[in-house]
């Protein structure tokens, strides 16, 4: 098994291969995923083998649509205000499981509640749909590495082990905004492309921030060092030497740097945030000594990218 172009007739191979409890890569608006049958207990194990991913640290769960994922999860009011506002886009929706839910607990890290999702893509709900079984699908690289926006990405972690449907370069380049719809309050566990603030007009009501919650790991993306390079990061620097590499962002470029990769020339966090995994891969060389990253404005959509940053970056 190798990449292949997201065709009907591979679509349906791929569904074939999850209904017999293997993975597939494929492509979503935010990052590859990689998939298994959230039903089958021993191919989400496999996803965790296959990424080398913490046990306590859940899974999302995708669906063609939230009339499928309303099988498997508790529905609340808040739910159906984000699910017709979004019903298709990169929002995870965390919500209490159903009684006697199907779907493995090992996706759900042991826990109550499930991350569910429905895809901005349409070879991605395509899938879904031809699986007919909910996916459960994190992004498709070794766990702590980078997260993949190509099928070349994806083949660079697993080789031909898998079947990795190509769809092109992914449209965003950063995971989904993962709101926690199971308590008393929506939290923002995982910023992403949507931002707090616009999740907040929607709801008619304040949305927390993580530091203002407590509690096990609802959702992935949460451990402090995550979305790894091998080498360190450097944070917010304004002087660059010639061992290292320089992710830059907008026009002023610090001297030093003899490679330069610049997330956005014109300051644009919708552009940086699409650049920002490809970027870290390619700097992600033993050439350099360290990879050195220009201050990011932390509004809208940069929270997310410093939040990847930050995670990045950590001991």
């Amino acid at each position: 098994m190798t990449v292949k172009a997201a065709t009907k007739q591979i679509i349906e191979e791929a569904a074939s291969l999850l209904q017999n409890g293997k993975l597939v890569a494929f492509p979503t608006e935010t990052v590859y995923g990689l998939a298994a049958d959230a039903c089958n207990d021993a191919a989400v194990a496999e996803i965790f083998a296959a990424k080398g991913r913490p046990s306590f640290n859940p899974l999302i769960i995708h669906f063609a649509d939230f009339a499928a994922a309303k099988e498997f999860v508790i529905w609340n009011e808040r739910a159906e205000i984000l699910a017709n506002k979004f019903p298709a886009a990169p929002l995870t929706l965390i919500l209490p499981r159903k009684p006697n839910c199907k779907i493995s607990l090992l996706a759900s890290a042991g826990g109550d509640t499930i991350g569910v999702r429905v895809p901005a893509n349409d070879i991605a709900r395509a899938l879904c749909q031809a699986a007919a079984t909910p996916l459960a699908a994190p992004s498709a690289n070794r766990s702590g590495r980078v997260s993949p926006t190509t099928a070349a990405h994806v083949q660079s972690e697993f080789g031909d082990n898998i079947l990795i449907i190509d769809g092109g370069n992914c449209d965003i380049g950063i995971e989904s905004s993962v709101i926690d719809l199971s308590g008393e309050y929506p939290v923002l566990l995982r910023p992403g492309f949507i931002a707090s603030e616009e999740l907040s007009q929607i709801l008619g009501e304040p949305v927390l921030s993580l530091a203002q919650h407590s509690g096990t790991l609802k959702s992935p993306g949460m451990l402090t060092s995550h979305y790894a390079p091998s080498l360190p990061v450097i944070l917010n620097v304004e002087e660059v030497d010639a061992s290292q590499a320089l992710l830059a962002f907008g026009d002023n470029i610090p001297d030093g740097a003899k490679f330069t990769l610049n997330l956005s020339e014109q300051a644009d966090l919708t552009q940086a945030a699409s650049n920002l995994f490809a970027y870290l891969r390619q700097l992600d060389n033993p050439a350099f000594s360290a990879i050195c990253v220009m201050p990011i404005p932390n509004t809208g959509l940069g929270v997310a990218i410093n939040d990847r940053l930050q995670r990045a970056a950590a001991k």
